[in-house]
Order: C-alpha cells, then structure tokens, then sequence
C-alpha cells in the first residue's frame, strides 16, 4: 500500500500547551514541538520538574504549576496558555497517572476518583475550556488527547496487572475524543494518541532500567512517541497508536462482537 503523503504543520510561532509536560510523553512532545518553532506552554503538578523541563527548552517556554483535580484549574490553565501570547493553536491533553489495583480490590476511595480527575474528568474540563477560548474569534484549534492501548483493548502483555480502573478512564478519553470530533469539527481538529508502553515514571516504577523490561511490552522511549505523535497530527489521523500488536489486541473484541451479532441473528 502506498504511503500517505505528509503535509507537515507549521508550528513556527504557533503556541501549544502540554499538560503533564514535566515528564514522559509530555515533556517529549514539548520538546519536539519546540524543535518546529512552537512556544510552548509546560503544565504539570510537579513544580520542580515541570520548571526543569522548560529550563531546558528556553526562553520559548513558560511552565506553570498546577493541579488538574481541582475543578477550576483547567480554564485557569487554558487562559492562562492563551494570554501569554494571545494565541493557542495546539492543545496536548496529556497528563496521566496509573493505577495497578484490580477491580474487585479497589475501594474507590480517593485514589481512586484521583485516577479519574486526572486521566478523564480534567480532559473534558480542558476541551470544554480551549473550546470557550476559541468560539470569540472564530480560530480553529486542535487538541490531541493521550489516551492508552488500554483505550481500546486488555493488551496480552499486562494481562493480570490489574488495570481496569485505569483502562476504564482512558477508555473514557477515547469515546470523549470521538464525541468531540463529532460535536466540534467546524472549530477542531481532534486527535487520540493510544500509546503502547513508553518509559514513563509510571513505567519506571517497574523496570528502573528499561532495557529490563519483557520484550513482549515492546517498550519504546517518550522521544519515540513523540515523534509518532507528531507525524499523526500531520497526517490528519484521528487515531494515532505507538505499536504494531494493538492490531492484535483489538481482534477478540471486534470477533467476539461479530459473534453476537451472529448468535443473535442480527447480522
């Protein structure tokens, strides 16, 4: 099959915001934007990292502190990446923690509804607010949401790791970012990054060294996922994986629904 063609974004002069950009996928997609001529704002919880992250970038960087679990953060955090230049051309929705507890072990507590306000709940606030701050003029924009391969799938190399809860809230981003595409297409481009394993803190937790991860996880680096990132935004995909088996991973659900529709005489 032929390549598609790829008409690259300009990005020069354009800016971006990246939540969870202290770190990880986000900090990678900031650094990666900046190589193509974006300002871009950093926003993370962690003050530190994030302030370390655009030290690195310069003086097209501004990092801001913030904690997405707070309900009025997001619109602070969207106005305040639009007025420092007066222009928001890319949001990356990106800030994400994980959560190894099996369903019938967790207590939904507030570990639990932390896991959802950061991976879901902060996602809508952030569309809803980008959306607010593009309708008065009349600019386009586009946001791309980092969802996970768990978004679609129980992955076989993480099966028994208990993470239903988590696969549940970017499960979540997934059918919100098809909604949004299809309530926002005259003011947005919407796109859904479904990465595979990259070496995050969350997957550091595990394998300290990377190259100890199990090969079957096929564990790639931030800057990889970056980069795939970035060339599914200019090849104007919706859906953006980071691996090879996803495809192998989806087939028992799309067979099993196939199935039903079978059984029950509705195909």
């Amino acid at each position: 099959m032929r390549a598609p063609t790829i008409a690259m974004i300009d990005h020069k002069d354009t800016t971006a915001l990246i939540t969870g950009a202290a770190s990880g996928i986000g900090r990678a997609l900031a650094e990666a934007l900046s190589e193509r001529g974006a300002y871009v704002v950093l926003a993370d919880v962690n003050e530190a990292g994030v302030n370390a992250a655009a030290a690195g970038i310069g003086r097209k960087a501004l990092p801001i502190a913030v904690d997405l679990t707070i309900p009025e953060a997001a619109a602070t955090l969207v106005n305040q990446a639009f007025a420092w230049r007066g222009r928001l051309e890319l949001v990356c929705s990106n800030a994400g923690i994980g959560n190894n507890r099996k369903v019938k072990n967790e207590p939904l507590g507030p570990a639990a509804e932390r896991l959802f306000n950061v991976n879901l709940f902060a996602a809508v606030r952030i569309a809803q607010a980008y959306l607010r701050t593009l309708e008065p003029s009349g600019a386009r924009g586009r946001l791309m949401i980092t969802g996970s391969e768990n978004s679609l799938s129980v992955p076989a190399a993480v099966r028994g790791a208990g993470l239903g809860l988590y696969g549940a809230t970017k499960h979540g981003v997934l059918i919100l970012a098809e909604w949004l595409r299809d309530e926002s297409e005259a003011t947005l481009d919407v796109h859904m990054l479904m990465p595979g394993a990259v070496y995050t803190p969350i997957i550091a937790r595990g394998w300290p060294d990377p190259t100890k991860a199990p090969p079957e996880l096929g564990l790639i680096m931030p800057q990889r996922c970056a980069e795939l990132a970035l060339k599914g935004m200019d090849l104007g995909l919706f859906y953006i994986p980071t691996h090879p088996h996803i495809r192998t991973d989806i087939q028992p659900r799309y067979e099993g629904i196939l199935s039903a529709l079978r059984a029950l005489d509705l195909d």
